[in-house]
């Protein structure tokens, strides 16, 4: 299953992308968490504001680095194991994976506990989606219009190439033909074949020439170059 979707990495490469970026979120968040508490429960002195600050990065970042890490394990996997059933990558792959996340997470609470959480993770992973699609929309530029690529002197990638337009009018009796599109203007002269039959007389077959006169030569044509 390729990771198309949104850029992210092809499974199951992603889930060790989510497990560190993950933990690395965690840790410095946490870290930065942890420091600003420290140091707000320490002692008055800036000796004791710094000391106590450490102590509780030390303490507390590397566990809040693994409860993220724990999170971003389990989403990645949901989230594989989703794209691999469905056979296709879209947000509902991660808003399902948000709820079965959640759940997971808050089993060990009992049943009531891991719908609400389940609840909880489907809703904050609906709401980062929609919030990345609105800002997706937001910042593509406007599709240009038949007119604009006029203007422009340009053709709408869109449409058809102009070839099969002129292989079709010439087709069908159009001011195209063949000879157009191919650079030939022989493709539209009659062949040395019809050239010679109706040179024939309605009596019969034509005259052995004589001696004086030569033989008509065959017109050249794109199939007898010679």
């Amino acid at each position: 299953m390729g990771g198309e979707y949104q850029g992210r990495e092809p499974c199951p490469a992603r889930i060790l992308d989510d497990i560190g970026g993950a933990f690395s979120m965690g840790l410095v968040g946490g870290g930065i968490w942890h420091a600003v508490k420290g140091a707000r429960n320490a002692p008055k002195g800036l000796n004791h504001r710094i000391y106590y600050a450490v102590d509780a990065i030390k303490a507390r970042a590397p566990v809040t680095g693994g409860s993220f890490a724990t999170w971003g394990a389990l989403f990645a996997t949901f989230d594989c194991s989703f794209a691999a059933i469905r056979a296709k990558e879209d947000p509902w792959n991660s808003i399902g994976s948000g709820a079965a996340t959640g759940a997971v997470l808050a089993m060990r609470a009992g049943p009531r506990a891991a719908a609400k959480n389940a609840a909880i993770g489907g809703l904050l992973l609906a709401a980062i989606e929609g919030l990345g699609i609105m800002i997706t929309k937001m910042m593509a530029p406007p599709t240009p219009t038949p007119e604009e690529y006029a203007k422009a002197g340009t053709q709408d990638p869109l449409e058809p190439p102009s070839a099969f337009g002129a292989l079709a009018g010439g087709l069908t009796g159009g001011g195209s033909s063949l000879g157009d599109i191919f650079g030939n203007s022989s493709l539209d002269e009659p062949s040395s074949a019809s050239n010679l039959f109706d040179d024939a007389p309605s009596g019969g077959l034509s005259p052995s020439p004589s001696q004086d006169q030569e033989p008509a030569k065959p017109k050249k044509s794109w199939y007898n170059p010679f």
